[in-house]
This record gives structure tokens, C-alpha cells and sequence, in this order.
């Protein structure tokens, strides 16, 4: 290991020196490609740097007592010296191996989350704009973006499903672990009996593919059809031709915006999910598992096959893939996601981890 965060060490000074001379700075394209690699490098480096005193000051200190000739107090404060020392280098190896595991090439990548109401009705879909509240929420406290890209509305103000992108920097590498049936416990706003209803939402979190990676030849793989929206209102409802369905004739993937006045507008966002879903396709084909994976990240929507249940009388949320229990529920529908994530992370680098060994 050691060995390996050497050559990290040097290509990251390296790096720093390169992106001072005017040839890098001219060159944007060259200059953001290694601002990338630097700040990807940067907090190894760091910690490396930690461990490297750690190690100093415990060698120090074996120096000192090997020597002998102190008096007591003395001798007492080096061993303490060594001990601490110690522990720090043990903690910052374990700390390092984890950031040395390989990356998720899509984790700095933008995201497409796609929210459709599974079991359980209008209930289901007012339970869809819960979530999609509670997603936006936790963009806008990481300072990201996000913008929808298409929307099938309920009366009572729920979604049928909702396609939405978020942009900023390591979207990807948090909101992956959302992926997969999200189970409500509660009162419905339909249900005037006070009985307690079972819903369930399916989410899918998908890594935006930008168009350099997946080229479409929109002459004989798209059939690109134009219809009149509709939906629950809006001036522009069915007075304009501005609803665009796009047909990728090879896989038979379908994709639907009607949000944008502009047919232009909602043709762009339209490419936008298709392509993010196509690359996703292709990478499990890759993968050998193209149905599996696709099956295994939203499931049937059916109760059963849940994530995470959020249970409103007892201000309650369970994500069921690693036994984490939080009486917080309204924090984390208003977007305190951080605790939840960071557990997945955690559990998911630990069970790499293992593998490695």
C-alpha cells in the first residue's frame, strides 16, 4: 500500500506543478482534466500526509526508548507518544485502504432520478411528490441543481411518476443508494377513517450519459413522434403540438416530456433520459446482467420488495439493506438525507473492503 501512495503522492505534485505553467492554463479542456485528477488525489495525499507523521512519531519515540536514560516522567511521556502514534497509524491505514478501493466511474457523474407510485393508488403518487420534495430538498443543500424533465400529475397534486435530473459535483456517488422501493406506513390524506394504509414508490437513480459517450444516429435508430400535452392544466394543455415521445427503435425504449411549452425544450430533456437510460443498458450488458440489474434496482413496486419504509406514526425510517433505524422522519423529508447516505457508504466501502482481503 504504501508503495502505491508513493506514486499518488508524486503524480499529485506533479500535477500541482503543471497546472502553474501557462501551456495548462491556456488549454481548458487540458486544465479541467487535471483539476479532476487533482482534487480526486487531493484528500488521499492528506491523509497520507497524516500517516507519514503518525509514522515519524512513532519511530521517534522507539528511537527515544531504545536510547533510554530518561527519567520517569520523561519515559512516561514517550510511551504515551508511541502508543498514540500507533493508534493514529492504524486508524489512517484502515482510513487509506478504503479511499484506495476503486472508484465508481459514475460517481461524479449528474443524475436522471425517475419516481413512479407502485402499490397503493393516489396515495402512492402523493407519497411520489413527498419524495421528489425530499430529494430536491437535499440538492439544494449540496448546491445542486435540479430541473424535471418530465411529469405525469394527479389531480390531488401526486405524481404518477416524475423524471427529474440533478446536477453537481459527486450526485451520483450519494444518490445511487436511493435506488429501489420506498415503503410508506400512514393516514392517508384520502383516508377519512384514520386507518393506516401500505404504499410503496419505486425510484431509480440513473447516471446522466453525456452525448460523447453514447452517440444516437437520429435518422434510423429515433422515431420521434409530437403530440398535444396533457395533464392536470396549464395554458399550453392540448393547444399545442409540443409533447415529444421519442422511440429507440433498436431496444424499443420509449421516453415521453410534455413539460416545456417548446417542443424543442422537451425533445432535449427527452434525448437527455433516453440516453441516461441507454447507458445504463450498455453498461449491463457489459455486465452480462441487462435485465437483472434493471429488475433488481425498482423491483415491481410490490410491498414486499422494499429499501427503506418510512412509518409516519411512530416518526420512523428503516432502510432494510443495512438495519439502520432514525426517528427523524420529517428531518429527512425535508431533505437531512446526509446520516441516512452516509451509513450506505459506509456499509458499501466495508463490504468492498472484505472483498479486497
Amino acid at each position: 500500500m504504501t508503495d502505491k501512495l508513493e506514486i499518488i503522492d508524486e503524480r499529485f505534485s506533479e500535477i500541482g506543478e503543471m497546472l502553474t505553467q501557462p501551456d495548462t492554463v491556456n488549454d481548458t479542456a487540458k486544465y479541467t482534466e487535471l483539476m479532476k485528477e487533482y482534487s480526486r488525489l487531493e484528500p488521499i495525499c492528506q491523509k497520507y500526509g497524516e500517516y507519514k507523521r503518525a509514522a515519524a512519531e512513532n519511530a521517534e519515540a522507539r528511537e527515544l526508548l531504545k536510547e533510554g536514560g530518561m527519567d520517569e516522567e520523561m519515559h512516561e511521556m514517550v510511551s504515551e507518544q508511541l502508543n498514540t502514534s500507533a493508534g493514529d497509524m492504524e486508524r489512517l491505514s484502515e482510513e487509506l485502504k478504503i479511499m484506495l478501493l476503486p472508484k465508481d466511474p459514475n460517481d461524479e457523474k449528474n443524475v436522471i432520478v425517475e419516481i413512479r407510485g407502485g402499490a397503493g393508488g393516489e396515495e402512492s403518487a402523493l407519497f411520489a411528490n413527498s419524495l421528489y420534495r425530499m430529494y430536491s430538498m437535499y440538492a439544494a443543500s449540496k448546491g445542486w441543481k435540479t430541473e424535471v424533465l418530465s411529469a405525469n400529475e394527479t389531480e390531488l397534486g401526486g405524481y404518477k411518476e416524475i423524471s427529474f435530473s440533478i446536477e453537481g459535483a459527486g450526485a451520483y456517488s450519494r444518490m445511487k443508494y436511493e435506488s429501489g422501493v420506498h415503503r410508506v406506513q400512514r393516514v392517508p390524506e384520502t383516508e377519512s377513517q384514520g386507518r393506516i394504509h401500505t404504499s410503496t414508490v419505486t425510484v431509480a437513480v440513473l447516471p446522466e450519459a453525456e452525448e460523447v459517450e453514447l452517440e444516437l444516429n437520429e435518422a434510423t435508430e429515433l422515431k420521434i413522434d409530437v403530440f398535444r400535452a396533457s395533464g392536470a392544466g396549464g395554458q399550453h394543455i392540448n393547444k399545442t403540438e409540443s409533447a415529444v415521445r421519442i422511440t429507440h427503435l433498436p431496444t424499443g425504449l420509449v421516453v415521453e416530456c410534455q413539460d416545456e411549452r417548446s417542443q424543442y425544450k422537451n425533445k432535449d430533456k427527452a434525448m437527455r433520459v433516453l440516453r441516461s437510460r441507454l447507458l445504463e443498458m450498455k453498461q449491463a450488458e457489459h455486465d452480462g446482467e441487462i435485465a437483472a440489474k434493471r429488475r433488481s434496482m425498482v423491483g415491481t413496486g410490490d410491498r414486499s420488495e422494499r429499501i427503506r419504509t418510512y412509518n409516519f406514526p411512530e416518526s420512523r425510517v428503516s432502510d432494510h439493506r443495512i438495519g439502520l433505524t432514525l426517528y427523524k422522519l420529517d428531518s429527512i423529508l425535508n431533505g437531512s438525507l446526509d446520516e441516512v447516505i452516509d451509513a450506505l457508504a459506509l456499509a458499501d466501502r466495508t463490504a468492498q473492503l472484505a472483498n479486497e482481503k
